[in-house]
């Protein structure tokens, strides 16, 4: 089966890095209803971002300025998903290391022989990295890539 590699948007803000944060801001999502394709949280000195890649921007902007956040975005990435196979993600890493595109960061995850990654790059390599990884548009039909 074919990888789908799709261009997503991203948001994020800067808590506390204290213990209960995350916890408050997921959970005011979850009452606000918004859904996520993937959530990544990390220090930045003494403080922690939240990167949230919703389902439906317009929602997490609006639960964003009822919880008075300071949401930045949209910035771009990429969500690829596929059958898990011995080096899918360093087959695509490849990709873009032979098209000069240094990735920023990148997380992925296997369970029941499928694998899902999401995958950045820097604003100025976001076009370059699509056409490279066949994907369209961020919040365009998903697109399948033979890998």
């Amino acid at each position: 089966m074919a990888d789908t590699i799709r261009q997503i948007d991203y948001f994020y803000v800067l808590v506390s890095h204290k213990a209960g944060e995350g916890a408050r801001v997921l959970r005011m999502l979850k009452d606000a209803g918004v859904n996520l394709l993937a959530f990544s949280g990390f220090p930045v000195g003494r403080r922690a971002q939240l990167d949230f890649i919703p389902v439906d921007a317009a929602a997490l902007k609006s639960a964003a300025k009822a919880g008075k956040w300071k949401l930045v975005g949209p910035k771009r990435g990429f969500l690829i998903q596929g059958d898990d196979r011995v080096g899918a993600i360093a087959d695509l890493v490849d990709k873009l290391a032979n098209a000069k595109i240094n990735v920023t960061a990148i997380d992925a995850v296997c369970t029941d022989g499928r694998y899902g990654a999401l995958c950045w790059v820097a604003p100025r390599d976001v076009r370059k990295a699509a056409q490279i990884l066949g994907a369209g548009e961020a919040g365009s039909t998903v697109r399948e890539v033979r890998a």
